[in-house]
């Protein structure tokens, strides 16, 4: 492949990281890469010494984001949980079609639900469209929170008080989720290989697990006890709201909502994809795999 592929988010955050996973996955694979970061710093330097082309922009900027997509047949977008997200869509699209690339894998959400669980992924249903009506050959993996969101969640309370405080209801939801590296390795084995990949849509799920089942998993792997504290929603706003954004935690508030008054564990309802083994020829990370793989940041190590 002689084109670069160019990496939104490749910088990484705080959470899932996939676009730095994916810039780390297409490297190993000899791949050339064009990084595109929101700001220079250690980060980009790093990625710089790797030989990866780092160009800084912003998504909401047209004339940077034309700038970065010139020349580029294959590109991977994400936009973080914040304002502007249809906005940095459709600059991206229009760009990506006028640059003429041939295919844009899309960061998105989990959609198996009859109605979007909160604005946040009303706009991620949108933002597919956009991306179809560009005809870019846009490939969307929607996928359910993070493992590495149930993390960020919890480590503190669990690592402080062997306890999860959150508004999850009485134990018997059932939460979806994934790790965002077999995202990421969904997404750099799509975007690496040539050829046009065999979905548009790949739902990445890779563990069910009620909430119970989840504190019940952290517990074994840390081998001592831990308790889940139902609190309100009130509760888990106020002791979150300096570390969230008004619209993540707006978005994370009512997807606590949704799931937690949704589907109970046996029902027909959410169940593990095949995408990630169908794509990476790997099954996905257990919630169990990915504990014991970060033990120390619950305060321990695994049993």
């Amino acid at each position: 492949m002689t084109n670069p592929i160019l990496v939104t988010g490749a910088a990484g955050g705080p959470q899932g990281s996939t676009g730095r996973h994916i810039a780390n996955l297409l490297l190993e694979r000899g791949v050339q890469v064009r990084a595109l970061v929101h700001k220079l710093d250690a980060r980009s330097d790093s990625l710089r010494e790797r030989g990866v082309k780092v160009v800084e922009g912003d998504l909401l900027d047209p004339a940077s984001i034309r700038s970065a997509l010139r020349g580029i047949k294959r590109a991977y977008f994400t936009y973080p949980v914040a304002d502007g997200l249809l906005e940095a869509t459709a600059i991206f699209a229009t760009a990506a079609r006028d640059a003429g690339t041939e295919l844009v894998v899309n960061n998105s959400q989990f959609q198996g639900t009859p109605e979007a669980p909160s604005f946040r992924n009303l706009q991620h249903r949108l933002a597919d469209r956009i991306f179809d009506w560009a005809e870019v050959g846009a490939v969307h993996l929607q996928a359910p929170p993070y493992y590495e969101n149930v993390r960020a969640l919890v480590s503190r309370s669990v690592s402080e008080k062997d306890t999860v405080f959150l508004p999850w209801g009485d134990g018997r939801a059932v939460f979806p989720l994934v790790g965002a590296e077999d995202v990421a390795r969904v997404a750099a084995t799509l975007l690496a290989n040539p050829g046009t990949p065999s979905r548009k849509v790949y739902e990445l799920i890779g563990e069910v697990p009620t909430v119970n089942e989840i504190v019940e998993i952290l517990g074994r792997v840390l081998n001592r006890p831990i308790r889940y504290v139902q609190i309100t929603d009130e509760q888990w706003a106020e002791a979150v709201k300096d570390r969230l954004n008004p619209h993540a935690l707006d978005h994370l508030s009512h997807l606590w909502q949704y799931f937690r008054s949704g589907i109970p564990k046996g029902a027909e309802g959410y169940h593990i994809t095949d995408a990630v083994r169908v794509v990476t020829g790997k099954d996905p990370l257990t919630l169990e795999q990915f504990f014991r793989s970060d033990a120390e940041t619950f305060g321990g190590r695994a049993a």
